[in-house]
């Protein structure tokens, strides 16, 4: 995956270019969405805005909607793009730097390519080979759970060097368990409860990607 699959006019963003990974920071395109690891404060609750909903949050307990329990406040946040693209300056306390730590999950905002726009995130807990995603509410239904899961399995496979990635997913999430068929995960053992971050225990089903080729970025 290359910048030149982006558009040129593109690169006066000053979006982060795949192919270029740092230490501790990783940059992914597929065919409608560039993930990089949130360079500002507005990268980081634009991608926790995206699921703060109660129907991402059903499934994924994180109590995000705690942190972000008003709509009009999300909407809002989703409406920016990363490093004010659309020409507005970003204030003061979302513009501050983000470095990820090292201890960290990966964690990849999502922007589409077609407008920038916040779609989403994907976090790798790179020490458990454990992977989890969502798409903010406006992009759902697209078929771009898939993508954002194959970018999973690049992350993981080809930037962190693990050999195995699982997933879980509840047996009733159906969109998830399909977008994670299409990405190329297939079942696999595992808990059949799962406690999730907000105490929830709910029941799981697991999947899994291997390669015989796992390398890292840098």
């Amino acid at each position: 995956m290359v910048w030149s699959l982006i558009p040129r006019r593109r690169t006066a963003s000053g979006l982060p270019e795949p192919g270029r990974c740092e230490r501790g920071r990783h940059v992914l395109v597929t065919d409608r969405l560039l993930l990089f690891t949130p360079r500002t404060r507005l990268d980081i609750v634009a991608g926790l805005a995206a699921s703060a909903d109660a129907e991402a949050q059903r499934w994924l307990g994180t109590q995000a909607d705690e942190v972000l329990p008003d709509p009009g406040t999300r909407r809002a946040l989703l409406a920016w793009r990363p490093a004010g693209d659309d020409g507005r300056r970003i204030p003061r306390g979302l513009a501050e730097p983000y470095t990820p730590g090292p201890d960290d999950p990966f964690f990849l905002v999502c922007v589409r390519r077609s407008d920038l726009s916040y779609a989403g995130g994907l976090e790798l807990q790179h020490r458990t080979g454990e992977m989890g995603g969502w798409l903010a509410p406006a992009v759902r239904g697209r078929g771009l759970g898939a993508e954002l899961f194959r970018a999973g399995v690049e992350l993981a496979h080809a930037h962190a060097g693990l050999v195995t990635v699982r997933a879980g997913a509840e047996p009733a999430n159906t969109a998830s368990r399909r977008a994670l068929a299409r990405a190329g995960f297939v079942p696999d053992l595992g808990p059949a409860r799962h406690t999730l971050p907000d105490g929830r225990v709910v029941d799981a089903v697991w999947h899994r990607h291997d390669s015989t080729a796992a390398s890292r970025c840098h």
